[in-house]
């Protein structure tokens, strides 16, 4: 066997195999040395789909007369010069191949001017030999790249590419997410001279969410939160989808670092752990959100395609992802929401057909402990609410006379519009399983089973982080007939449980019995409740896992503490749950990531029964 140096242009096209993959991955590479150039706009004109032509102009720095050979040359690059800048890099490019790999399976053609020169330059270069002609040319300061003919000296390359739109489909996919990385440059690209997007520097938030809404879709803008969370050196910003605006695949989660687009194990898990208390199973979160941080603590010199990166500190950027997008769905409010009404944006827009509940949900305000337990009365189990002391409640919250309880009573008589709370009054039950209720805007109706859920799911939570969940015992204790490994889990988990604030205690063989239940399930079926404990146990097991899925076990304890379907409420209990779900974190869905409410609007309406026309 020989062993021989390769020919430069042998080695040019075996890279570019590795970062020229089709027409796509040239716009990406090409637009990243714009924008490392300092340019506030790029243009992108392409024909058949990016396979014969594509032309990228920018009004960066540009690029002198005898730098314009080098550029082509490969591992020549003006944005490293050392190891150290190799520790901390702050430009999209570094390595110095991109250029001379498209050169090598293309006709390209480099044209460039200075600030301050007489005239423009050009260097051409067309794929085997790769020798570089220069010639003047007329031209504004800055660069145009024009590559045509992609792959045509490699045909094998060349037949693996698709049809012309869906290479078109795939150049555009990755413009979206450059342009959704820079908000203050501004981008235009035309297909087949026929323009398709056109985009000016957003520079105000209004303006940024505009370009988001137009790149990713309205559907999502109008279902987002704004987010914007310090830590140390870190910065997390951007939008995030509500829970209720899920996706069936992970095909709206845009991500950068210092405005890299990436795609990390560590991020992803970070985002799905911060959604995993309000999503549906199976469904994905939407995002776009962009990290701030010193280059030194990401390394982004780890695949050729520059989308892989490594975190130096990944265990506390876990941390702090996640913390900042659980506070973030937490802390929203209805009427943050419905503000956008107001504004002339539906709070419950048409979403998407890929949308699961095609519904919008409103998570709502963080509030201590007691707030949540002392606002409203007390909430049992399958009985339902505590009417008594929800009714006290309401008529200290809004002034309901306090002899007996008026179902007809019109709470909107002496109200004005900005005293009515968010979630509005309650007029109706429907079938049992929905409130019907008025706010300033229109009909809202409420899931109860769904809403009361989250209620109770979400005060489990806060008493078992506080002070441990307060325990009622039994007046007569329950007997169970289990199986021999469900009494011996009984044993095993007796900690835990207590945790809980339930008792079990073994009786025999194949049997136990319940002493004591948290406070919050008064009133609910023991029996049913214990046997689903015992079998989320028998998934997890007991061991230091369970420790983590406390949650779950709290979610099951939950959904056996709530109101039950064709339980008939009063108008003062449904005012009182509608109060609750207004101070409640999370309450826009239920523990299982289902919409726990909706609002339909006044216009909305209208437009359903023609009024108007």
């Amino acid at each position: 066997m020989t062993i021989k140096i390769l020919s430069p242009q042998l080695a040019n096209q075996i890279a570019a195999g590795e970062v020229v993959e089709r027409p796509a991955s040239v716009v990406k590479e090409l637009i990243e040395n714009s924008l490392d150039a300092g340019a506030s706009k790029v243009e992108i004109d392409i024909e058949a789909g990016g396979i014969k032509l594509i032309r990228i102009r920018d009004n960066g720095s540009g690029i002198a007369e005898q730098q314009l050979p080098l550029a082509l040359a490969r591992h020549a690059t003006s944005k490293i010069d050392q190891l150290a800048d190799l520790e901390a890099v702050a430009t999209l490019g570094f390595r110095g191949e991109a250029l001379a790999s498209i050169a090598s399976v293309s006709r390209l053609t480099l044209s460039s001017a200075t600030a301050g020169a007489d005239m423009g330059w050009a260097a051409v270069s067309a794929g085997r030999d790769m020798a570089v002609e220069l010639k003047p040319v007329a031209h504004p300061v800055g660069t145009t790249v024009e590559v045509r003919d992609l792959f045509f000296n490699t045909p094998a390359r060349r037949k693996f590419l698709r049809t012309e739109n869906t290479e078109y489909g795939r150049l555009d996919e990755v413009i979206k997410k450059v342009a959704l990385s820079r908000f203050d440059v501004g981008f235009t690209l035309r297909h087949n001279q026929r323009s398709q997007r056109s985009l000016l520097p957003a520079t105000t938030q209004l303006e940024q969410e505009r370009r988001v809404a137009d790149l990713v879709g309205p559907a999502f803008m109008q279902q987002a939160l704004f987010v914007d969370l310090h830590s140390a050196e870190l910065r997390l910003w951007g939008w995030l989808g509500l829970p209720t605006f899920s996706r069936s695949q992970a095909d709206l989660q845009h991500f950068y670092v210092n405005g890299r687009a990436i795609r990390d194990k560590v991020v992803s898990h970070a985002v799905r752990q911060a959604y995993h208390d309000v999503l549906y199973h199976g469904r994905h979160p939407a995002y776009v959100l962009f990290l701030e941080m010193p280059a030194a603590e990401v390394d982004v010199n780890v695949h050729p395609t520059k989308h892989e990166v490594r975190f130096r500190d990944s265990r506390h950027l876990h941390g702090f992802i996640t913390s900042s997008i659980k506070r973030t769905v937490a802390a929203d409010r209805p009427a943050d929401r419905l503000a956008q009404t107001a504004l002339g944006s539906p709070a419950a827009a048409p979403l998407e057909r890929d949308d699961l509940s095609g519904q919008s949900s409103l998570a709502l305000r963080s509030q201590p402990a007691a707030a949540l337990s002392s606002r409203v009365g007390g909430v049992t189990g399958s009985q339902g609410i505590d009417s008594s002391a929800a009714i006290e409640s309401f008529r200290a919250l809004y002034g309901v006379p306090g002899a007996a309880e008026v179902r007809d009573a019109d709470p909107f008589a002496n109200t004005a519009a900005v005293d009515i709370p968010p979630l509005g009054f309650a007029v109706a039950q429907l079938h049992g399983v929905f409130i019907l209720a008025q706010n300033a805007h229109g009909l809202v109706i409420v899931d109860t089973h769904a809403a009361h859920e989250r209620i109770v799911y979400e005060r489990l939570k806060v008493a078992f982080e506080g002070e441990g969940v307060v325990a009622q015992p039994l007046l007569v204790p329950e007997s169970l007939a289990v199986s021999e490994r469900e009494a011996d889990l009984v044993e095993e988990a007796a900690a835990l449980l207590a945790e809980l604030g339930i008792r079990v205690e073994r009786s025999g063989r194949e049997s136990v019995v319940v002493r004591q239940i948290p406070a919050l399930l008064r009133g609910s079926q023991v029996e049913s409740l214990v046997r689903d404990l015992l079998a989320d146990l028998l998934a997890h097991g007991v061991s230091e896992r369970v420790a983590e899925q406390r949650n779950e076990l709290l979610s099951t304890m939950a959904c056996h503490g709530s109101v039950r379907a064709n339980r008939k409420l009063t108008i003062a209990e449904m005012n009182a749950l509608l109060r609750d779900m207004e101070v409640t974190e999370r309450s826009g869905q239920c523990n299982h990531g289902r919409p726990t409410w909706t609002q339909l609007s006044m216009a909305e309406l209208d437009k359903l029964f023609m009024r108007g026309r």
